[in-house]
């Protein structure tokens, strides 16, 4: 009983906090890679929040192809951690060199969880009309036009109202439902490293 009650507060904290900036840097991940503007106040707080860490480690992990292959690293290792100490805590001390596959499908499952918040907001953004120069709307625009805009090409607004986003959450809970769980057994990750 006792070794529970300070166990999972332990693991709810370990959770967060790894989870807080595993997010933040798969986000700036995101960012690079549509092209998003970094002189945006929301950007600017990503980059400042992942540079410590980031830094060091883009001297040694080039990107590729204009993919900051870092930031992938980086959030491996945070996930990789967390599982580690995770194991840690509820008894595990063998096999915890698994946690560097195990969170290969958690890191796939946040990324698409990223991608249908981001729509999902969008989608409520859309009925309340912000305005579009606002920096976390034009952040979100920049972030989710790559989803939409292919979809908006195929689906015409129909009586004015677009569809695409419905497509586009529908799509992306799919793909989690149709990767993630192939990759879980491909790692043989263990219930709670999901």
């Amino acid at each position: 009983m006792t070794d529970a009650y300070l166990t999972n507060p332990l693991i709810f904290l370990i959770q967060v906090l790894f989870g807080l900036y595993t997010t933040i840097v798969l986000l700036r991940f995101l960012l690079q890679w549509v092209r998003a503007d970094f002189y945006n106040p929301i950007s600017q707080f990503v980059v400042k929040l992942t540079t410590p860490l980031l830094g060091p480690l883009r001297r040694v992990v080039p990107g590729i192809g204009g993919a900051d292959i870092a930031s992938l690293i980086l959030a491996w290792l945070l996930k990789s951690t967390e599982l580690i100490l995770i194991g840690l805590l509820i008894g595990l001390d063998r096999n915890l060199a698994g946690a560097f596959f195990w969170s290969l499908p958690a890191l796939v499952g946040l990324l698409i969880n990223i991608l249908l918040f981001a729509v999902f907001i969008r989608v409520i953004l859309s009925w309340i009309q912000p305005d579009p120069r606002h920096p976390g709307v034009a952040l979100l625009n920049r972030l989710t036009d790559p989803l939409l805009r292919p979809v908006q090409r195929l689906v015409p607004p129909i009586s004015g109202i677009d569809l695409s986003p419905l497509f586009v959450l529908v799509g992306l809970v799919l793909a989690r439902m149709l990767i993630l769980p192939p990759l879980q057994m491909l790692t043989l990750s263990p219930s709670w490293a999901v």
